[in-house]
């Protein structure tokens, strides 16, 4: 078994040799999680039994190049796609055991997610995108839902944007909305897919803020990246490779 490498104000949990070492009591679980993707030429094994563990209120960094298997990772975490084999447990909730509407409700209430292309809808107004989640799940009146999204979105700058359609702000501001729509029904569990992917230095660098943010207020943050820089400023930090973890460390 793999030891604790303490290596300056790193923790190194596992270095591709032997199995893992327990960190903090775990919020998400990852047990042994394999998807394999059907193509013409043969099944594809995108992932390769992951397992590790995110405690509560760790800002947690899953690192490689694009195209290796983060956003597949993204998608068993909150249950988007189907599992070929494992397990995936949040707050004692085994994800994947629901059902597609309670998976859907789930999602809603437990997990907000971010991803690299917005994915707002133009049709609607920032007001109305981040309205969606709440009128959704129920959880608010349509008079709370719509007074509850103009303070997410003054909490990310853009109040005075709000009946604005998607088309009309730059891509950061976009990516505001994203999160305060996320933030729409208060999740423990904020999955963030290349959330700067698409943005320069410097308005990359304003959301990075954001999340640190949201670690403040007691958010569990998983976010998958390609940006090596990252790393030294997340509590928590896996290394993917052809499937399978290769490192992992807690700062």
């Amino acid at each position: 078994m793999a030891t604790i490498e303490i290596v300056g104000e790193q923790h190194l949990l596992y270095s591709g040799q032997g199995d893992s070492v327990a960190g903090p009591e775990p919020f998400v679980e990852l047990q042994e999680i394999v998807k394999v993707y059907q193509t013409p030429a043969g099944g594809f094994e995108a992932l390769k039994g992951i397992s590790c563990t995110f405690a509560e209120c760790e800002f947690a960094g899953v690192i490689r190049k694009s195209g290796a298997g983060k956003s597949t990772l993204v998608n068993m975490i909150t249950g988007v796609d189907y599992l070929t084999s494992g397990g995936v447990a949040i707050g004692g909730i085994s994800v994947h055991d629901l059902d597609e509407n309670q998976k859907a409700l789930w999602r809603g209430t437990n997990a907000g997610v971010i991803y690299q292309s917005f994915e707002l809808l133009p049709m609607l107004s920032l007001l109305e995108n981040v309205m969606l989640p709440m009128d959704f799940c129920g959880l608010y009146t349509p008079g709370e839902s719509e007074d509850r999204a103009m303070v997410l979105l003054d909490q990310v700058g853009l109040a005075d944007h709000a009946h604005k359609p998607p088309t009309r702000i730059s891509g950061g501001q976009k990516q505001r909305v994203a999160i305060a729509r996320a933030l729409a029904n208060d999740p423990p569990l904020i999955v963030a897919d290349e959330p700067t992917g698409n943005l320069d230095t410097v308005t990359a660098e304003g959301i990075f803020e954001l999340f640190e943010a949201l670690l403040a207020q007691g958010k569990t943050i998983v976010m998958v990246t390609h940006d090596e820089s990252l790393a030294q400023r997340m509590s928590h930090v896996v290394r993917i490779a052809d499937g399978e973890i290769v490192e992992e460390w807690r700062n």
